[in-house]
């Protein structure tokens, strides 16, 4: 995919990364869940304006933004859109379908295939990303998939703001999807 595919609105190239692959660090994953986030909306990291942490999601459009989450996982994203407007799309569940071994050795060898990268933080260690890979160009990196699939959008998961916006977009009865689970604190302020 060039540069061009990902310099658009990310709700817009959200779902047309489903079943693509994205290839790193010697794995090649299935994309089967993503999740949008613009500038304008609350839950994104961007949302308070570029700050050293979130700049590769000010652009330009198609780099990794790798971010560490709860003290221990680490989380990657594709810069989208303008440049100097903040937005990516959370890589959020893929299927294995290359370097299996190597993922596997980064996830343990007990974990089961279908949870090698089932999850945003499982599918960032399976590709091997940290933060040493924040800022590095994905244009080459994404190839196009299988088309014609059943995708579904709905509410985001594992976030507090803006829950309810359906950012989220997976592939419809894949089982490489991640499960559905609503932040608790969001399930309080709807109360």
């Amino acid at each position: 995919m060039d540069r061009s595919f990902f310099d658009r609105d990310s709700v817009a190239v959200a779902p047309e990364l489903l079943g693509c692959l994205v290839t790193a660090n010697g794995v090649t994953v299935r994309l089967t869940e993503v999740e949008a986030y613009r500038q304008d909306d609350p839950a994104s990291h961007s949302f308070r304006g570029r700050t050293a942490r979130t700049a590769v999601m000010f652009g330009p459009a198609g780099h990794l933004y790798v971010y560490f989450t709860y003290g221990m996982h680490y989380c990657a994203n594709i810069s989208c859109g303008p440049e100097g407007f903040g937005a990516a799309v959370l890589l959020r569940a893929g299927e294995v379908v290359d370097g299996v071994a190597t993922a596997q050795a980064r996830r343990g060898e007990r974990i089961a295939f279908r949870d090698l990268g089932r999850g945003p933080a499982r599918l960032a260690q399976a590709m091997g990303w940290d933060r040493d890979d924040d800022g590095a160009d994905m244009v080459g990196s994404v190839r196009r998939g299988a088309g014609d699939l059943a995708v579904r959008s709905g509410p985001r998961t594992g976030i507090t703001k803006a829950a309810e916006v359906p950012w989220r977009f997976w592939i419809d009865g894949d089982a490489f999807v991640s499960p559905y689970k609503r932040h608790p604190k969001a399930l309080a302020s709807e109360a």
